[in-house]
């Protein structure tokens, strides 16, 4: 093992080339790592301990070079893990919300890692904890709580749980009276729990073979589960089917959906002898989501060109699309990102110009009001709480330097009560930072906003750390995190590219980045970078960019374009074995991804298109900044062996630069460690890697193992 200074650098692994061909529309394919994937790829998702061995030892080796590479760096990771954990109110507790005799709330103890489900009687009286996630997570190396949800009557609870991180939850039911399980257990679910109004059912969603949600099935506690109902499904292996009960508690509303259309199906709560019946049938392109009030649906659609959708009305006992009115019309540029409806409210949440507002309807007389704020860049949730018959919203807001506050809102007297802001128990004031928005200018002459948060005392040019994401309409908040300030502290600029492929200036800006339009996405991130030189945030060679899953093939993306903007590239769990995942029609996510990026088994050009920015066919003979890829083994969202692939492709390929760095979580999947503190050590491995790269520690280490 040679070393140098400042890091030690042991010969990095080196992944077997097992060369593998295909043809695809007259052209080769070899794929030296393929046999990464595990064969029996759903078993591992399902128990670990089932990944074949010439896997594991792989892996295992590429854990402990990452090890090695950032080992000079230990001390800075447990102090910014102590430093972290320092910003976490550890003995936290939810603002409860209130649902007829009691409230229900969640809380931590002191040291504790998960959640604890909690209630208390309304009038006031001695707290029960439900669930104890600490006790149900003792033993295991995961544990995530998916659902906590209590029937109508309060007698019993239906919760559900993850112990892998393959997101195959467990429901079981808790008798409240005496705090003990049943020993009913509904294995292989997505962890949605929805009670009938008599407390004598539950309904849930199956996961299938191939990990997608088709099914919806209803559960008569304590009957054989071979007499399960089917309810709804859809098999389409492009479709997912979700579940949710309505606001109103009346209906358990089925979605089905694709990543262009919607259909929905309402199983009345309160009759099971009933079948669920279909609100509007599909459209190709057509979305939409319904709540119920009532005798009619308010229904969130695209319809009839709504592109940054509208709100109409439907009545309940004929909602085709027939009859459906407009309540709120279309305007074009103001993003209707979602709804929600009391007993004499509907609420809505927009973002025009990248930023959020709400807006309250009586729905008796049409009359509206909004609630919006004046800070340069901030975030808005709707929080829409158990109770249907109230007129108090409560909805939380922060922005880059505020830490959360959430407000209850009396949608009546239109005042507000600050009902709690989050706590950083090691201190923070806010006066101590600026948060800014700047505009960079893409290729083709759009806008691309950047939201900035930086020291007020900052020295620039500064390292920066740029984060972007840019996939299925998802947009990025410019909300607050207190773990950001762990780098900002220490004198960086923290960046927000909203780049296309999110919903952040409505709907086209989603449209222009997907499909032919995905290549957006990579330049608009290059230019926030490049914008944020010019304006003298930062320079060339001292930017670390991040983004995970589909933002982790951005990574992949402009790591391959522009590799001497960045410092380092952090990669979580990035989607980056493109042509070969969308080729493979028997993964989990593969049909439906179809609609975001392409076919490219059917469809040509949209093969030549993918090839063409795939970043795992895109390694070129050149010199790459450090990259650090993180991969979870039970992933069933992106697969482990993606970014194991690139990296040993990364290695074989590149003329010099990194050091390229995978570790693998060998026990978790798509979100990491399970435990809130478990889940620190992750951030400050991330956070010592960008200091590090943006501090030039890595470039006298750096070398090409041969």
């Amino acid at each position: 093992m040679a070393e140098s200074n400042p890091l030690t650098t042991p010969c990095a692994p080196i992944a077997d080339r097992r060369p593998e061909a295909k043809r695809v529309h007259g052209q080769d394919i070899v794929d030296e790592y393929s046999w990464l994937r595990a064969a029996n790829w759903q078993s591992v998702l399902a128990d670990p301990s089932q990944t074949p061995p010439d896997i594991r030892t792989h892996l295992d080796l590429e854990n402990a070079y990452c090890a090695a590479i950032l080992s000079s760096t230990e001390h800075l990771q447990h102090e910014l893990t102590r430093e972290l954990r320092g910003r976490i109110k550890e003995d936290d507790a939810q603002v409860p919300w209130p649902d007829g005799p009691f409230e229900y709330f969640v809380r931590y103890r002191e040291g504790g890692q998960h959640e604890l489900v909690c209630r208390r009687p309304r009038a006031g009286g001695a707290e029960q904890i439900l669930l104890d996630g600490d006790a149900e997570a003792r033993g295991k190396s995961f544990f995530d709580l998916g659902a906590a949800e209590h029937s109508p009557d309060h007698r019993l609870l239906g919760w559900s749980s993850d112990d892998k991180g393959s997101e195959l939850y467990s429901i079981r039911v808790r008798n409240l009276e005496t705090g003990e399980d049943t020993g009913e257990v509904v294995r292989r679910t997505e962890g949605t729990v929805v009670w009938s109004q008599d407390a004598r059912s539950v309904y849930y969603v199956r996961v299938d073979d191939n990990h997608r949600t088709a099914q919806v099935f209803r559960r008569r506690l304590g009957s054989d589960p071979a007499s399960d109902v089917l309810i709804a499904e859809d098999l389409a292996p492009a479709w997912f089917v979700h579940l949710r009960r309505s606001r109103s508690g009346r209906f358990a509303i089925v979605s089905m959906s694709d990543h262009d259309s919607a259909e929905c199906w309402l199983a009345d709560l309160n009759d099971a002898t009933q079948p669920a019946r279909m609100v509007a049938a599909r459209e190709r392109k057509i979305r939409y989501e319904v709540e119920h009030h009532g005798e009619k649906l308010f229904i969130r659609t695209n319809a009839d060109g709504a592109e940054d959708f509208k709100i109409v009305e439907a009545p309940l006992a004929n909602p085709s699309r027939d009859n459906w009115r407009d309540l709120v019309a279309h305007r074009r540029g103001r993003m209707i990102v979602s709804f929600t409806v009391f007993e004499r409210h509907l609420v809505r949440l927009e973002r025009e110009n990248g930023l959020p507002r709400i807006v309250v309807r009586e729905i008796a007389t049409g009359a509206e009001h909004e609630i919006a704020f004046a800070e340069e860049a901030y975030s808005l949730r709707i929080e829409s709480g158990i109770e249907y018959g109230t007129n108090i919203l409560r909805f939380v807001y922060s922005s880059m330097t505020t830490p959360d506050e959430t407000y209850d809102y009396d949608m009546d007297a239109r005042t507000r009560v600050l009902r709690k802001r989050q706590e950083i128990p090691s201190g923070h004031d806010p006066a101590r930072y600026v948060t800014r928005r700047v505009f960079a200018r893409a290729h083709d002459g759009a806008d691309v906003p950047v939201s900035i948060l930086a020291r007020a005392d900052l020295r620039k040019p500064a390292p920066c750390l740029l984060y972007g994401y840019g996939a299925y309409g998802y947009a990025m908040p410019a909300s607050f995190s207190a773990n950001r300030l762990s780098l900002v502290d220490r004198g960086f600029v923290y960046a927000i590219a909203h780049v296309r492929g999110g919903t952040d200036k409505g709907w086209s800006w989603y449209e222009n980045g997907k499909l032919a339009n995905k290549p957006n996405t990579f330049s608009d991130f290059v230019a926030a970078g490049e914008k944020l030189v010019t304006d003298g945030w930062t320079e060339r060679g001292r930017i670390v960019a991040q983004g995970g899953s589909a933002g982790g093939m951005l990574m992949g993306a402009v790591a391959n374009m522009a590799p001497d903007l960045f410092a380092g590239i952090i990669a979580d769990v990035p989607f980056v074995d493109v042509i070969n995942t969308m080729l493979d029609k028997d993964l989990p996510l593969t049909p439906p991804e179809w609609l975001e990026w392409g076919n490219p088994i059917e469809d040509a050009e949209a093969f030549r298109r993918m090839l063409s920015y795939s970043p795992y066919d895109n390694v070129k003979a050149q010199v790459y900044p450090p990259i650090l890829a993180l991969a979870g083994l039970t992933d069933p969202r992106v697969t482990y062996w993606e970014p194991a692939k690139w990296v040993a492709r990364l290695r074989e390929r590149m003329t010099g630069g990194g050091p390229i760095m995978l570790r693998t979580n060998m026990d978790a999947g798509h979100g990491g460690a399970s435990g809130r503190f478990d889940r620190l050590g992750e951030v400050a491995l991330q956070q010592a890697f960008a200091l590090a790269a943006a501090g030039g520690a890595f470039r006298s280490a750096a070398r090409r193992t041969a």
